[in-house]
């Protein structure tokens, strides 16, 4: 059953990615940030698993981390205002996570030797596993350190609004677009946009121009 499933792994991942980016787009943003985005990323993680189910300790590491982010967004549901420590301890296996799962997606589309629809949806997935692990960043540091960035206004009564910004600020940070109207004001916040902006542009330039070259190479060979 799990190698029937585990065909499809790229595109149950990225549809999964997909409903975490754009989901407050159809549902009330307090709904989604507090209901079904945590569920979406539980789904997201168990996807993630058929993803290096082929890796068994990864498979396992990270089928641990399913366990315990489903014990901790059943807290969740249980009390919405948890406490501190347990909000870090989400936050960094989220952020674990994703740094595992574009390592993993990095690793299996340079090994291909014939470029496919996997290694495309491969090359989507990893990228947008990039931009949630620069929200995950961001949103620790802001939660760290309060007014990191400057232009995120936010409701008294949730943070919806900071977690969509920060997930804003992060794809288009990623993509070097830099429209400027959130900025990362203190030293921390910087670096970390530094970093997510250099992760971004060595995965463009050197993976999609390893993928590109070995297509051509395939092309010449079969002509």
């Amino acid at each position: 059953m799990l190698d029937k499933f585990h065909a499809y792994r790229f595109e149950l991942f990225l549809i999964t990615q997909l409903f975490i980016l754009f989901g407050s787009i159809i549902i009330p943003l307090i709904w989604f940030e507090n209901w079904v985005m945590p569920v979406f990323i539980l789904f997201n993680i168990a996807s993630g698993v058929l993803l290096v189910s082929k890796n068994k300790g990864l498979s396992k590491l990270l089928f641990l981390f399913l366990i315990l982010s489903f014990i901790m967004a059943a807290l969740g549901f249980i009390n919405l205002n948890i406490n501190e420590g347990l909000g870090y301890l989400k936050l960094s296996s989220y952020f674990i996570f994703y740094a595992i799962v574009t390592i993993e997606i990095v690793r299996q589309v340079w090994k291909v030797k014939v470029v496919n629809k996997n290694v495309i949806l491969g090359l989507i997935n990893g990228f947008i596993s990039l931009g949630l692990l620069g929200f995950f960043l961001f949103l620790t540091i802001e939660i760290i350190y309060p007014n990191s960035f400057s232009g995120i206004v936010t409701s008294a009564s949730s943070n919806a609004d900071l977690t969509d910004h920060l997930m804003y600020f992060s794809f288009v940070t990623l993509m070097t677009i830099g429209y400027g109207d959130i900025l990362p004001i203190s030293p921390i916040a910087q670096k970390a946009t530094i970093f997510i902006g250099l992760i971004g542009q060595f995965y463009l330039v050197i993976l999609t121009a390893i993928v590109v070259g070995k297509y051509i190479n395939q092309s010449l060979k079969t002509n």
